[in-house]
């Protein structure tokens, strides 16, 4: 199968196959967790990672904090910016005044998302539905003025009905225009591999780069985990469990078991990671600095 979405030019393709390296955070409700969130990003900047992303909140909650976070980003910290973008519960006319102030602004890539569902609201709402129509929507407006990024699932979208129509979901969000993709965190390897070799074999082109969240807190691991549809293998889950309140010797477990990891996605080809800071310097870059990655 053959997709349809903008192919890549022979000097892109280089490009393209080289690693890269980012670092998403998520806006702050107050003006102390911003000035903390700031202090984090300019850390990790001293690593030169190729972007930082900025979450989107359920159906567009964190609109402005996102747009500040992201404008700052890029202005002061000089790191290039990625916000995240969701269609729920944005009218087009929304999205296209944020696309228009992103291009403005020189942002150059975005994170298209469908995005989460605000609490008590039954099904999508907005112009847009999917991730797909949203990804149509900003090529519509902007060609290809902005690198878009789409989410993927190796261990299947939680609302999705089975793994195949989740890959054809995806399959349908790069055929939309997407230029590369961020997965779901996971902590199985070959979940990563098994999902990259089929949708290769749908005919996807684009680099899928792992999402890596370390691991420096059981309980809140285990809830993020059992909302987001990321399996924590059994092993993994009895030994976090058996550290109970020893916070010491779970980031160490965790550093090690994400550090290991990484190296077999990197051995195995993988384009490069994207770290889940949840708004942390240190268990990112402890990873980092085990694997000896570039700075």
């Amino acid at each position: 199968m053959q997709l349809a979405a903008r192919r890549l030019l022979p000097e892109e393709r280089l490009m393209s196959q080289e690693r890269r390296y980012s670092f998403e955070f998520f806006p702050t409700k107050t003006d102390a967790g911003h000035e903390k969130l700031m202090g984090v990003a300019r850390q990790l900047a001293t690593y030169n990672p190729d972007f930082f992303s900025c979450t989107y909140g359920a159906g567009g909650s964190t609109r402005d904090r996102t747009l500040n976070t992201v404008l700052q980003l890029e202005s002061e910290v000089k790191i290039p910016a990625a916000p995240h973008l969701s269609c729920v519960g944005d009218t087009k006319a929304e999205l296209r005044a944020l696309l228009a102030e992103y291009k403005a602004a020189g942002i150059k890539r975005i994170v298209a998302l469908r995005g989460d569902l605000p609490s008590g609201m039954g099904m999508a709402s907005g112009e847009l539905r999917y991730a797909s129509d949203l990804v149509e929507f900003i090529r519509e407006e902007t060609a290809d003025h902005f690198h878009l990024e789409v989410a993927a699932y190796p261990e299947m979208h939680p609302q999705a009905r089975n793994f195949e129509a989740d890959l054809a979901n995806f399959v349908h969000k790069v055929k939309a225009g997407a230029d590369s993709a961020i997965t779901q965190y996971f902590f199985n390897a070959d979940s990563y591999f098994y999902f990259v070799e089929r949708a290769q074999k749908l005919g996807v082109e684009i680099p899928v780069v792992p999402g890596i969240m370390p691991i420096t807190n059981y309980s809140k691991l285990a809830r993020f985990s059992d909302a987001c549809g990321a399996e924590i293998p059994r092993w993994i889950r009895k030994q976090l469990e058996a550290y109970a309140d020893d916070t010491a010797s779970i980031q160490a477990f965790g550093e090690e078991v994400i550090t290991r990891m990484c190296e077999q996605l990197l051995q195995g080809g993988a384009p490069g990671l994207h770290f889940y800071t949840l708004n942390q310097a240190e268990p990112s870059l402890a990873i980092w600095n085990n694997l000896k990655l570039p700075r």
